[in-house]
């Protein structure tokens, strides 16, 4: 059984999120290892969600609360955030609605902004993340590998893409109002990752020009030397930001790197060029964990604009778009449980038409033995095996599909004593 475990923008502050943030990579190792019936775990952790898909091996009665309480026993131990801190901030999903919930969360549909795409990487990489860890499962590999096909349907047939905008993009258009000549800004770029580079992009799709670039890890050359900008060395950072008109923060770290220290220049220091007038500074933080110090706000003139209220000023979504991209995501997820459901009854019906065609090659060489030269009864024996394999199958196929698969698998045990191979049901797992 798959189950969803979610605290997103939608049901928890940032300041929750950021904390489960900071230590992501230590909750699919310690959920697998804490109960036996936990067979797979991936956790997707981005700046406005965190999220634990699971595959339970456990009655369906039980295996809900036996998942959420290892979830959270789980994240109180890697993250040090306490299971009661959690209570009324996540929502649980089970079954068939856990792939809906991936694919609408892959495609864009459940991020802050409707459609942004960073989210696509992101689920893509905690799938790679788990593998690395080897927390994941046949079955969560098939979920999070079709979540990928339906965002890239989701991005192929449908306007959502270009309805949405990203965090980086909306983020700098609430900053329009404030900036009247991009050209004129003195930019300091604090991070060097994907966001930085999609951040860059964007600024200079706007004009602007005066653009550096800070690495609190060290590969700000690098980044500089790719991108044709300038880099800021550690000891020259303080000095650069004090400097600077606009400043825009979006890297992984896990503490701020960002504070009142930056932008408050020594007296009696010496730098190149005019120092910002203390009405014209703006903050972007784009990191989760935040990257700036809250306190910078407190600064006379320092505008701080982080995804909070990023969040608040989100556009509606366009709904034809977003209904559209809604139901190729429905029918993805329906198109998933239906080929999961065949793929457990499979092995039952790989026993039955074994059992069957161990009886008929039976028939078939005691017919051979009697004189069957022209090969007439074979043939009969054979059609009339596969007009009684027919019901059985098609049966077979309608009962997983309506979620009754253990009832096909069962009827077999008590009429014939047919158990599937566990090779064939490990093998109909992975598929």
């Amino acid at each position: 059984m798959l189950l969803c475990v979610t605290a997103s923008h939608k049901t928890a502050s940032f300041d929750l999120l950021e904390r489960l943030s900071r230590t992501p990579d230590d909750v699919a190792p310690t959920l697998v290892g804490l109960t036996p019936c936990v067979q797979g775990a991936v956790v997707l952790a981005t700046c406005n969600r965190f999220e634990a898909y699971v595959e339970i091996d456990e009655p369906v009665t039980a295996a809900g609360a036996v998942g959420v309480e290892a979830v959270l026993e789980a994240v109180e131990s890697a993250t040090g955030v306490p299971a009661s801190e959690l209570d009324g901030a996540y929502a649980v999903h089970s079954g068939r609605r856990v792939a809906e919930h991936l694919f609408s969360v892959a495609s864009g549909l459940e991020s802050v902004v409707s459609g942004e795409g960073e989210i696509a990487g992101q689920v893509r990489r905690a799938l790679k993340s788990a593998r690395k860890d080897g927390t994941t499962s046949p079955e969560l590999e098939r979920l999070f590998q079709r979540a990928s096909q339906a965002q890239r349907k989701v991005k192929n047939v449908t306007a959502l893409g270009r309805a949405g905008r990203s965090l980086v993009r909306l983020a700098l258009e609430l900053a329009d109002s404030r900036i009247a000549d991009w050209s004129a800004e003195r930019v300091l770029l604090v991070g060097t990752g994907a966001y930085a580079a999609v951040t860059l992009a964007t600024l200079r799709e706007r004009g602007a020009e005066n653009i550096s670039v800070y690495s609190p890890s060290g590969r700000a050359e690098i980044f500089a030397a790719k991108h044709g900008i300038r880099a800021v060395s550690a000891d020259d950072y303080a000095r650069t930001a004090a400097r600077s008109s606009l400043l825009i923060t979006c890297t992984t770290a896990t503490e701020p790197v960002l504070g009142l220290e930056h932008l408050q220049l020594p007296v009696g220091a010496a730098a190149v060029g005019c120092p910002v007038g203390s009405h014209s500074r703006l903050v972007v933080d784009l990191g989760m964990p935040r990257n700036v110090d809250p306190a910078v706000a407190t600064l006379e003139g320092v505008a701080l604009l982080d995804l909070e209220t990023i969040r608040l000023h989100a556009p509606l979504e366009e709904l034809q778009a977003t209904d559209a991209a809604r139901s190729v995501v429905r029918e993805a997820a329906e198109t998933f449980h239906v080929v999961g459901s065949r793929q457990s009854v499979t092995p039952a019906v790989v026993a039955l038409r074994s059992h069957i065609f161990s009886l008929l090659d039976t028939e078939i060489d005691r017919a051979r033995a009697r004189g069957d030269e022209d090969g007439r009864v074979e043939q009969a024996l054979r059609h009339l095996a596969g007009v009684l394999l027919h019901t059985p199958t098609v049966r077979a196929h309608e009962l997983a599909a309506s979620g009754k698969a253990d009832e096909f698998t069962s009827a077999l045990a008590s009429l014939y004593g047919i158990e599937p191979a566990q090779d064939d049901i490990a093998d109909a797992a992975s598929a």
